[in-house]
C-alpha cells in the first residue's frame, strides 16, 4: 500500500470516527431535551403525549391538596386561561406556595393529569421563571381580546 493510500484511510477513518462521535452526541441531546408548554397549550393537545415536558405557571389558589401518605401532593397549575391538574410524589422545594411561579416536568397521563417528577419554584419574591412569566402574560392578553370582543 502507498503513502498515499495511507493517508487517505487514515483520514477516511478520522472522519467516520467523527460521524459516529456526532450522531452519538446528537442522539443525546435529543434524548434529553425538554419542552416547555403552558396549561391552554396541554388543553390544547399541543403538548406531545408520553414525552416528558415541562408545564409552567402559577399554583391556583386553594388547590393544594396533600395526600395521607405524606408525599403525595395534588395541585392545579393555571395560566390565567387554563387550568392543569398536576400530581407530584416527593418532597416539594421550601418555596413552592400558591398563587406563586412553578414548573413542573413530567408527563401527561391518559385521563389527562399531569404526572410531574420534578417541581421546580420561584427564587424570591419577584422572581418567576422566564417561561412561565411569558405563558402568563401571553395568556392574559388572548383573555383581554376574547373579553372585548
Amino acid at each position: 500500500m502507498k503513502p498515499r493510500h495511507k493517508r487517505l484511510l487514515l483520514v477516511g477513518v478520522g472522519l467516520a470516527g467523527v460521524a459516529v462521535a456526532a450522531v452519538l452526541v446528537l442522539n443525546a441531546f435529543r434524548s434529553n431535551l425538554v419542552f416547555f408548554f403552558t396549561p391552554t397549550q396541554v388543553a390544547a393537545k399541543e403538548a406531545p403525549a408520553g414525552t416528558t415536558f415541562r408545564v409552567g405557571g402559577m399554583v391556583e389558589k386553594g388547590s393544594v391538596e396533600r395526600m395521607e401518605d405524606g408525599f403525595t401532593v395534588r395541585f392545579r397549575v393555571t395560566d390565567t386561561a387554563k387550568t392543569i391538574p398536576v400530581v407530584y410524589k416527593g418532597i416539594l422545594p421550601d418555596l413552592f406556595r400558591e398563587g406563586k411561579g412553578v414548573v413542573a416536568q413530567g408527563k401527561l397521563s391518559a385521563d389527562g393529569v399531569f404526572m410531574a417528577d420534578q417541581v421546580l419554584a420561584k427564587h424570591d419574591e419577584n422572581y418567576m421563571p422566564p417561561e412561565a412569566a411569558h405563558a402568563v402574560e401571553q395568556a392574559q392578553k388572548a383573555q383581554e381580546t376574547v373579553i372585548r370582543k
